[in-house]
């Protein structure tokens, strides 16, 4: 296993686990956010830029919600 590919499975696990924890924190929609933005890099890494583009949007409303949240 190549070092990208191992970058992309801690990203998409840190999606999983922060995305089952939202409910205890809003630090976890946070941190999904951030895993979200990890999925995208190795989204254009790879050469997907359609899943990049996705899970860039997906950063920006975990992000957007974690505000929301945190206020």
């Amino acid at each position: 296993m190549d070092g990208l590919t191992l970058f992309g499975l801690f990203a998409v696990t840190a999606m999983l686990v922060t995305y089952a924890l939202e409910a205890r924190s809003h630090w976890y929609v946070l941190g999904f956010a951030a895993a979200c933005l990890l999925g995208s890099i190795y989204g254009f890494l790879q050469g997907a830029w359609p899943f990049g583009v996705v899970e860039a949007i997906w950063a920006l409303v975990a992000v957007r919600r974690w505000s929301q949240l945190a206020s």
